[in-house]
């Protein structure tokens, strides 16, 4: 399934993905967005409904509150600026020198209006610009990052268990498309979860996370760990002997939105500015 990036928006809930039209009406007396200054509420809405399964290291988190007639207000959607996983990828793109963010993770449930996406981000890139300030009172982060995979993945009956997410709303919200960032080779489980490379890594080495990163593949059917045997050495036979299974992905599209004061946002737009056309479909899935 190949989506057309003007036209849809693309939601979750308990993990499931599904779509609603990206120019639907927004009602904004019903939503208001504040900083949730706790990660367990942050990280427990992202774990429970994003499909990564996952919550990265947060620098901030700002929530999405809705009133409906008769019920409590709600919390339905969350965006999370996060340390860099690249900590030099905005040098890559232009912007060197300037202390960047990424955008870690950006989730609306299911019911949210389309248009609720650029209205939602807009305030919670305000909001990062407001909290987040050095001793001179002036924002701390010239440049967020955010990234969409726009691969789809396949399970081992064929079902598209993700369509891949494409970007629309960065378009929409005017940030800046750098292009593709470095393709790479994803290990999928049988359900086309992705084996996190990060996850690995720490179970190589034996860091914290390390027994989330054995569980995990366990619970995928990988094979027990044998006594005295590596990390290392243990990924690689798991990897081998389990029902695992490679995908070359060509690299998620990078957008950059330009933060801080107007001066400021005007100087990295110029020197970040590229003149490529933003992405219209996400790619073709493979078996």
């Amino acid at each position: 399934m190949q989506l057309d990036l003007p036209f849809v928006a693309q939601r979750w809930r308990e993990r499931r993905q599904s779509y609603r039209p990206q120019r639907e009406p927004l009602d904004p007396r019903r939503y208001g967005v504040v900083r949730l200054s706790g990660a367990a509420e942050a990280r427990g809405f992202i774990v429970r409904h994003h499909y990564s399964g996952s919550y990265p290291v947060a620098i901030a988190a700002y929530g999405l509150m809705e009133a409906r007639r008769n019920r409590a207000v709600e919390l339905v959607g969350v965006a999370v600026f996060s340390v860099p996983v690249q900590p030099r990828a905005a040098d890559a793109y232009g912007a060197s020198g300037a202390r960047s963010c990424d955008l870690g993770r950006f989730l609306l449930l299911d019911h949210v209006p389309g248009n609720a996406e650029t209205w939602f981000l807009r305030r919670a890139l305000a909001g990062l610009g407001q909290d987040k300030t050095g001793e001179d009172g002036r924002p701390l982060y010239s440049v967020c990052l955010a990234y969409s995979d726009p691969v789809p993945r396949v399970d081992r009956a064929g079902e598209v268990t993700f369509a891949g997410h494409y970007g629309g709303i960065y378009a929409a919200s005017s940030a800046l498309y750098l292009g593709r960032a470095t393709p790479r080779t994803l290990w999928l489980a049988d359900d086309a979860t992705v084996i996190s490379s990060r996850a690995l890594m720490k179970l190589k080495h034996g860091d914290t996370g390390a027994r989330y990163a054995y569980e995990t593949l366990r619970r995928h059917g990988a094979p027990p760990l044998a006594p005295g045997e590596t990390g290392g050495a243990y990924i690689e036979r798991a990897l081998r002997d389990g029902p695992f299974r490679r995908l070359r992905h060509r690299g998620n599209h990078v957008y950059a939105f330009p933060c801080g004061s107007t001066t400021t946002r005007r100087t990295v737009r110029s020197r970040m500015a590229t003149a490529l056309p933003y992405p219209a479909r996400t790619d073709a899935p493979r078996p």
